[in-house]
């Protein structure tokens, strides 16, 4: 099977689909990573952003495989 479809296929996917998905969540995690960063220094600033990129990641994966 081809490699660029085998895993997005097993999940029910087309490769465009996973492709979106992936980059969103590693958008919502680079995000939240730099705001821990930035938190890191300032601990006035983002108090809560990673905590709701957490949240909002766990819906999209709950909704993602267990509909």
């Amino acid at each position: 099977m081809n490699p660029f479809t085998q895993h997005p296929t097993s999940i029910n996917e087309t490769y465009l689909q996973h492709m979106w998905a992936a980059l969103r969540i590693s958008g919502s995690m680079l995000a939240a990573g730099l705001a821990c960063a930035v938190h890191s220094v300032f601990p006035f600033l983002f108090t809560n952003y990673a905590n709701r990129t957490v949240q909002r990641l766990h819906e999209f994966y709950q909704k993602r495989f267990h509909q």
